[in-house]
């Protein structure tokens, strides 16, 4: 885990690319969960037999459910000491390029695009890429948005 003392060294590594996370397991049971949560229950996330006959060969996770592991990912992969707080602050361009099959291992990378200060706080943009493993593509690419206020 990268560990920043304060929001101008994080600013400092704009262009930097943090590292990885682990690989973690995406479950059925989890895309499950994910499908009660949103109420988006298509066949193609929880029906295991119809999906093994599906264009995929088995069930795959939402997109949504790559996307939403984003905080957990960043977590994992940095800390920026010295906050009073930070929140999402919301996303900018989404990208879905391949799907995440139930049962495969996930992991995710992140880049510093940009932190700038505004008048509500410190405002960071990184773009995350979640890969599959043994995939060529990536599950999900987004840029990332992040408003810290120090203490």
């Amino acid at each position: 885990m990268r560990i920043f003392e304060n929001l101008d060294e994080l600013k400092a590594a704009t262009g930097e690319h943090l590292g990885y996370t682990e690989w973690r397991p995406v479950t059925q049971e989890q895309v499950n969960l994910f499908a009660d949560a949103t109420d988006d229950h298509q066949w193609i996330h929880i029906d295991v037999e119809r999906a093994k006959q599906g264009p995929f060969g088995g069930p795959i996770a939402h997109g949504y459910l790559s996307l939403s592991l984003l905080p957990s990912f960043m977590t994992e992969m940095f800390r920026v000491d010295g906050l009073k707080m930070g929140i999402n602050y919301g996303l900018n361009k989404v990208r879905f390029p391949a799907p995440v099959p139930v049962g495969a291992r996930i992991r995710a990378g992140a880049e510093v695009m940009d932190v700038k200060n505004t008048p509500s706080g410190t405002l960071s943009s990184l773009k995350i890429t979640v890969e599959v493993e043994g995939q060529s593509r990536p599950a999900c690419v987004a840029e990332s948005l992040s408003l810290y206020i120090a203490d």
